[in-house]
């Protein structure tokens, strides 16, 4: 294997893993919600924490650097303009899961407090799902986008 299918293939799981657990984790996390248990979504909520940090985090950080590696060995430039709205959609999904990882901590923790506490969910926890479950759109969309522009290419601008 070459270097550069080794790096291509490695590109493409983190891509996978990114679509792969963002579409798997949204939806784990709403079906918890649906439930209207507290003890339900605080479990559910504690592996797709663990889930986002294990596979999310780690895709996050290696996609950026196998993309350069990949384009160095394919003779791309990274001013070519299909890599620079790739990266910039990146940034952009970036602006949205970040704080997505936060709420569904707080999530977590609220609906962990309600079980313990056998009272129902708080406001704050339906106010978080909210934010939560709007963040993913604009999220999910970008990678979309993404996916597409790595498979064609596009010349743009």
């Amino acid at each position: 294997m070459t270097l550069y299918f080794l790096l291509k293939y490695l590109h493409l799981i983190g891509a996978s893993v990114l679509l792969g657990t963002g579409a798997g984790i949204a939806f784990f996390m709403l079906r918890a919600h649906l439930t209207g248990e507290p003890a339900v979504i605080a479990a559910v909520a504690r592996i797709v924490v663990l889930a986002d940090a294990l596979f999310t985090a780690t895709a996050v950080v290696l996609q950026p650097l196998t993309g350069i590696a990949l384009a160095s060995q394919a003779g791309y430039s990274l001013t070519d303009g299909w890599i620079v709205l790739s990266v910039a959609l990146y940034l952009f999904t970036g602006v949205f899961w970040l704080p997505v990882v936060w709420i569904q901590i707080q999530m977590r923790n609220l609906a962990a407090a309600s079980a313990s506490e056998g009272k129902p969910l708080p406001v704050r926890y339906y106010i978080l799902f909210r934010i939560w479950f709007a963040f993913g759109f604009p999220a999910f969309g970008a990678v979309m986008i993404i996916f597409w522009l790595m498979i064609s290419r596009p010349s743009i601008g």
